[in-house]
């Protein structure tokens, strides 16, 4: 990902969860809200609960790549926002990659 293709800002996560429509799935959630760019956007979020900062940080370089290696699945001019499930933990990379898929082709 792109520094520019990141949705960092509090509010932004924040808007885009209170008026975005959503996707569940088992691994995920996955947020998404028109915008105003011409390429997505990308939020990644990782509860405590889920794990101390090493397993949270592993998580997110893990769904960084997800979103990397698939990016023709997501459409221009939204922005999206992954908040991450602590079943993630036990689920292999290739088991994230095909939910991924599964979840955004609905």
């Amino acid at each position: 990902m792109k520094k520019y293709e990141i949705v960092k800002e509090h509010k932004h996560f924040d808007d885009i969860i209170a008026k975005g429509k959503y996707i569940k799935s088992k691994y995920f959630i996955i947020y998404n809200k028109e915008s105003n760019f011409e390429f997505p956007r990308f939020g990644i979020a990782v509860g405590k609960k889920v794990g101390n900062a090493v397993i949270r940080n592993k998580l997110k370089r893990q769904y960084r790549m997800l979103i990397t290696s698939n990016k023709k699945l997501f459409s221009k001019g939204v922005d999206y926002i992954i908040i991450v499930k602590r079943s993630s933990l036990e689920a292999k990379f290739q088991d994230l990659e095909i939910e991924l898929k599964r979840t955004l082709e609905k």
